[in-house]
């Protein structure tokens, strides 16, 4: 396991920021960490990266305790913040130069060379980080978390103000970057975490409430209800439909198009066979797909 919280509370003053909390995260994985303002997302990134410790409990990176005094520690962690500070009056090359003596590396230029490559900064290395797009600028904050060949890479808002073909590139870029790391990323943007995780935890009021993959997150409703969208060639009772086995509720959605609720994992193969019993014409039926917004609004609640 590269990431271990075992037992990991965090309190300020008497209220609790994190409250015993254990997961583990092995290389590889892409962490997506999602919950509402105040429930313990910045606090975790702190402790696992150093900044803060834990009230109780242990957390470890790559077998080593999270310690902010042991440089053995940090030397595991790569860390880009959300708002990327960059000494932008540097050229690339310059800054990275910096960043490389800050860790003590050795055969600096071929590590900066392969940097460089990786984040696709080539072509960028003769301006200076100031007259950089905002594209570039997280390439070269990526280049720097990473220069010294982390086994965590922390992403705090990665994309955040990127234009689309920006996002597409940086998406590649973190997972390329993941094949042998652990990337923890907090986000508030939900089709992020479908994009680039592949697991997601949820927190809430310091507590994990959920922590799955995207695609089960997103099937976890507080009813575990199915949403069936239904055409019918002529108008239909709400009445009949509802006298259907498990379903909930009918909605009309205009004079013979339905939105009908059900608990049946088979509701679709029921309404077909509805169809066929009462002699109407099946226009179309369509299952709607749960959302990670609808999901994360539901288990936070």
């Amino acid at each position: 396991m590269s990431v271990i919280f075992e037992y990991v509370s965090k309190f300020y003053g008497n209220q609790p920021a994190l409250d015993n909390i254990t997961f583990s995260v092995d290389s590889g994985t892409i962490l997506g960490i999602l919950g509402p303002n105040g429930a313990g997302k910045s606090t975790l990134l702190k402790i696992v990266a150093g900044y803060l410790r834990q009230s109780s409990g242990t957390v470890r990176v790559n077998n080593l305790e999270a310690n902010p005094d042991d440089p053995a520690f940090k030397r595991q962690i790569g860390y880009l913040p959300e708002n990327n500070p960059l000494y932008t009056d540097l050229y690339v090359r310059e800054y990275l130069q910096l960043v490389a003596g800050l860790y003590k590396i050795t055969n600096r230029n071929k590590r900066i060379g392969e940097m460089i490559e990786l984040t696709g900064l080539g072509s960028e290395i003769h301006k200076k980080i100031g007259a950089l797009s905002k594209g570039y600028r997280q390439r070269v904050g990526l280049a720097q978390a990473l220069i010294h060949d982390p086994a965590l890479l922390i992403l705090d808002e990665p994309t955040a103000a990127l234009d689309p073909a920006q996002l597409v590139e940086i998406r590649q870029m973190i997972r390329n970057i993941s094949a042998n790391k652990t990337v923890l990323l907090s986000t508030h943007i939900m089709q992020e975490v479908e994009a680039i995780c592949n697991k997601v935890m949820i927190l809430n009021l310091g507590k994990i409430v959920a922590m799955e993959t995207p695609e089960k997150i997103k099937k976890i409703s507080v009813q575990q209800m199915r949403k069936v969208e239904v055409e019918f060639r002529d108008p239909v009772s709400t009445k009949l439909i509802e006298t259907l086995e498990n379903v909930i509720k009918t909605e009309r959605i205009s004079e013979t198009k339905y939105l009908v609720y059900s608990l049946s994992e088979e509701i679709r193969a029921d309404l077909f066979r509805f169809a066929v019993k009462n002699k109407l014409t099946l226009l179309t039926l369509h299952e709607q797909e749960s959302t990670m917004e609808k999901s994360f609004l539901e288990i936070i609640k």
